[in-house]
């Protein structure tokens, strides 16, 4: 697992949390904890969006990084670790289907304009996170 600096700040009550790697990703929460939760779903949207828009990832940056290369980053704030999925290297898999599923899984993925590849892994990763969110996993 990978972590982004996120750095919190406090505003009449609004704790706000960006993130100097991700420019323009930011949240809020009304405490830091909800900050954090709320930043970190909104990093991993970020992150998917800039997959799809086929965007270079920027490297991951320690916080003594940012603060020596961009110290107005870290004035006022306090500085949190976030963990966000960054993809993989794509792998090759060999697996067994029913032709007629097959058919039913190009039609579907052709309709919303994916291919077979990232039409499957977009629905097992979307079963997987309810079974996640449903604590089952």
């Amino acid at each position: 697992m990978a972590y982004a600096v996120g750095i919190i700040h406090e505003e009449n009550g609004v704790f706000g949390i960006s993130f100097p790697d991700f420019p323009g990703a930011i949240s809020t929460g009304e405490s830091i904890d909800e900050a954090v939760s709320k930043g970190a779903q909104m990093l991993a949207f970020h992150i998917d969006g800039m997959v799809e828009d086929k965007e270079d990832l920027p490297p991951l940056r320690s916080f003594a990084q940012i603060r020596d290369a961009e110290p107005e980053w870290a004035e006022g704030g306090v500085a949190v670790a976030v963990p966000v999925e960054l993809p993989g290297k794509s792998v090759r898999i060999n697996i067994s289907v029913d032709e007629r599923a097959l058919e039913r899984i190009d039609r579907a993925a052709k309709a919303v304009g994916q291919t077979r590849s990232g039409y499957l892994v977009n629905a097992a990763l979307e079963r997987a996170r309810a079974q996640v969110e449903a604590g089952a996993a």
